[in-house]
């Protein structure tokens, strides 16, 4: 079973078996940007570092980054985000994940929140 985990930055990250997480930007995050028209991602091999930029994502409002929301090593990056950036706004927490992540150190997750105390937290954003 796979379970989600946010930051406050509205980054998540879906923990998988083999300590491994898929992660991307949410749903609100999205919807901030507006119409996502370009992602820069990060190479697999890399290291990231929670919290630390690894992703550039543009749209026609703003730019942005994501990052990190754990620490590892790029297994994978979503190349179709490379000709359908758009796939972001249309399934965020689905088909638009960035990138897929051995996490280094388990005990991060804890300071992530769980899917309950997100949707609190976007409640204090409105």
């Amino acid at each position: 079973m796979s379970e989600m985990k946010y930051t406050q930055d509205h980054e998540w990250a879906r923990l998988e078996d083999n300590n491994e997480a898929v992660c991307g930007i949410t749903d609100y995050a999205q919807e901030q940007l507006g119409e996502i028209v370009f992602i820069e991602l990060p190479e697999e091999g890399d290291e990231v570092e929670q919290g630390n930029e690894c992703a550039v994502i543009e749209s026609v409002k703003a730019a942005g980054e994501l990052k990190a929301p754990v620490s590892g090593v790029v297994l994978e990056v979503n190349e179709a985000l490379n000709d359908e950036p758009e796939l972001v706004n249309s399934s965020a927490l689905g088909d638009g994940w960035f990138m897929r992540v051995r996490i280094e150190d388990p005990s991060e997750l804890d300071s992530l929140m769980d899917e309950e105390a997100y949707e609190e937290y976007l409640a204090t954003l409105d």
